[in-house]
């Protein structure tokens, strides 16, 4: 057999093989390589390697099962606690356990019923694998009135961002390079002032970047205390100074509020008690003088 016989050959065996592993793959069973070979007459000997390709495919989908993913975790927790002192130094300790902190605070006194509680709202760092046992702790803190937990993921825009930013690096360091050739005040100008926006750009990403990689990093979790408000006191319970002073202003109020009343009503009283008291006039006067022509 000729040389051009044997490659017409062995391009049939090739295709032949591919077939065959593209038909194994569709079966959905991964077969393990092996070889096929020919023999020809003039004692040449030709062998062609076959194999599905299914570990490769597995290895691909393997590697993308195993990427993490980037996830911002944040949580609030509404409590009602017996004393907010205590709950406040058991919510910092139990942060610092876990490697956390206390971002952000406020304490508010609150007044009712003539009493005060305090209440007030404390910003937690933790790291987020922590997260949801840092959530189960602070059920233990007081009463849960409220909870809730919401996740964000962000891996697509770390990668979008870190793809700009090699592009960009890529770009500044050309632009470096032409800066440094260029003969010309306008080139070195031009180059210059694009310099500028491309490491611009790429520090407002940079700083993108590192705010979400620090918010996936540290879950933010936002815990609110208050203590039990005070029940309306009974009128008896009220000391005898405080009622009698309260007596007092109740008396100044009520005379204050006569004063305004008449205030408002003496425009009233002046125009229509006169009127009224023309109008009575007029009518004693007629009624005189009809009792008058009577007896005469």
């Amino acid at each position: 057999m000729d040389k051009r016989l044997k490659l017409i050959f062995v391009a049939l065996m090739v295709l032949l093989a591919g077939c065959a592993g593209a038909g194994a793959g569709d079966g959905g069973s991964a077969q393990s390589g092996g070889a096929e070979s020919a023999d020809f007459d003039d004692g040449t000997s030709v062998s062609v390697e076959t194999g599905s390709g299914g570990d490769a495919e597995e290895e691909r989908v393997d590697s993308l099962q195993v990427q993490q993913r980037a996830v911002i975790k944040n949580g609030f927790i509404d409590l009602t606690v017996e004393n907010f002192s205590q709950s406040q130094t058991d919510v910092e300790s139990t942060a610092s356990s876990y490697g956390g902190y206390i971002s952000d605070s406020n304490e508010n006194v609150n007044r009712r019923s003539g009493g005060t509680y305090r209440s007030g709202t404390l910003t937690v760092r933790v790291p987020s694998e922590d997260f949801e046992a840092f959530m189960s702790d602070m059920k233990e803190v007081g009463e849960v009135e409220h909870v809730e937990t919401n996740s964000q993921d962000v891996t697509d825009q770390l990668v979008d961002i870190e793809a700009r930013l090699s592009n960009l690096r890529v770009q500044r360091d050309r632009l470096r390079e032409l800066y440094e050739n260029a003969n010309t005040t306008e080139d070195v100008l031009a180059v210059e002032a694009r310099l500028t926006e491309v490491q611009t750009e790429i520090e407002r990403l940079e700083a993108q970047q590192a705010s979400l990689e620090s918010r996936v990093a540290l879950s933010t979790v936002r815990v609110h205390l208050s203590e039990q408000p005070p029940g309306p006191a009974q009128w008896y319970d009220v000391p005898v100074l405080q009622a009698f002073l309260e007596s007092i202003d109740g008396v100044f109020v009520t005379l204050r509020a006569l004063v305004v009343a008449l205030a408002y009503a003496l425009p009233y009283l002046v125009v229509f008690g006169g009127l009224f008291a023309l109008f009575g006039s007029g009518v004693v006067f007629v009624g005189r003088r009809a009792l008058r022509r009577l007896r005469t």
